[in-house]
């Protein structure tokens, strides 16, 4: 996104000015369909001092652009010459017609191992372009109010810490699984910034409510969360069906079960969730049944099919290829049936290395049973 600046009449940038002006910019955001809206400083150099620790620690996987772009994150001022400050953005993504039994719900799902599970998060339109659309309609609204100003409209492809400048800014306090979460949305919401040269007031930050509970910790299935506010990416879920391009290793294959897209397993499983907002946007309504559907019927999607229906959708970046990895990952976890071993089989021989691998993992799974009652070479 470019660095952007509209023309104006000239306005005094006096303390009671910018007070009025950080009030009626939190009350657009709230008109255009954000949660919330703060306002934080942008020194960077505390969190940059512990991304380079956990870069150093190899912890970011195959995510080059971690790396390639950390002197970008640590200084804002890269992307917005002259920033002073980050107008944080909270938008909710809970679809408008979920219920108050969702966390039940998606526990079920999860404990059913024919159910295909997508990150509640992308079972819509892709958060990047709404996001990124809002935050564009509040920074032309401040433009109609103060005239010339700089200013960059953020999301999460862009380099910033939008945790850290939203913590800092009161939206909430960073959890132990290091998402954000706020006393009154939990964590099921998207970030976004609008980096600005008006020196605008920042807000306080809030106190951490995760006291001694630790339920994220204990409920990752794959033990990423390695300490409280520490995670390494190369065993999350989320990473590895998601950022992670080539064979997912075999050890984490049976702990990801039917997750075929995303993780939300922390987020279920947090006590500030019972408190998570539904939105008041279209966007993020379920799409293509996602909040129903089976691996066995989402394996069965041809190329076109899976392009076609994830139009406009998050998931289709992952392209067609890890889409079928990902699935064949879930059915060798499913419960052994004729119908999944159809599916598998059906499958054995796609021009993919990366699927056909994956195929003939989960087929292992499902080796006929042996004369003890238990798969042979398989774990049971």
């Amino acid at each position: 996104m470019a660095v952007n600046e509209v023309a104006r009449p000239g306005k005094d940038n006096d303390a009671d000015a910018l007070r009025g002006l950080a009030a009626s910019i939190k009350a657009w955001g709230r008109e255009i369909g954000f949660g919330a809206v703060a306002i934080a400083d942008v020194d960077m150099t505390e969190p940059s001092r512990r991304l380079q620790a956990w870069l150093a620690a190899g912890r970011h996987g195959e995510m080059a652009y971690m790396a390639n772009h950390a002197s970008l994150r640590a200084d804002p001022s890269q992307l917005l010459p002259g920033v002073v400050r980050a107008i944080c953005a909270r938008l909710d993504y809970r679809p408008r017609d979920d219920d108050e039994a969702w966390i039940e719900r998606e526990s079920a799902r999860l404990d059913d191992s024919a159910a295909a599970v997508v990150s509640m998060y992308a079972r819509g339109r892709d958060y990047h372009k709404v996001l990124r659309d809002r935050l564009q309609k509040l920074a032309t609204r401040i433009g109609d109010e103060v005239g010339s100003y700089r200013y960059r409209v953020c999301t999460d492809s862009a380099p910033v810490f939008e945790i850290e400048l939203a913590r800092r800014g009161g939206l909430g306090w960073r959890g132990k699984h290091t998402l954000l979460l706020a006393r009154e949305a939990g964590s099921m919401f998207f970030l976004g910034e609008i980096l600005t040269d008006l020196p605008l007031p920042v807000d306080a930050p809030v106190a951490d409510h995760c006291g001694t509970c630790q339920r994220c910790i204990d409920v990752c299935p794959t033990r990423a969360i390695t300490a409280p506010y520490q995670l390494d990416a190369r065993r999350c879920i989320s990473y590895l069906t998601i950022e992670h391009k080539s064979a997912i290793p075999e050890q984490l294959r049976g702990a990801i079960g039917n997750r075929v897209y995303g993780c939300d397993d922390c987020q279920i499983a947090c006590p500030w969730n019972k408190y998570a907002q539904v939105t008041s946007l279209a966007d993020f309504d379920v799409r293509n049944g996602l909040d129903r559907a089976r691996l066995i019927e989402l394996f069965a999607w041809s190329e076109e099919e899976f392009r076609r229906r994830h139009a406009g959708s998050a998931v289709l970046r992952i392209g067609y290829e890890r889409w079928l990895r990902n699935i064949a990952v879930g059915l060798g976890n499913a419960g052994s049936s004729p119908e999944v071993v159809a599916a598998l089989r059906a499958r054995a021989d796609h021009p993919s290395a990366l699927v056909r691998e994956h195929v003939a993992w989960a087929l292992s799974r499902h080796a006929p049973l042996s004369p003890c009652g238990r798969a042979a070479g398989g774990e049971g």
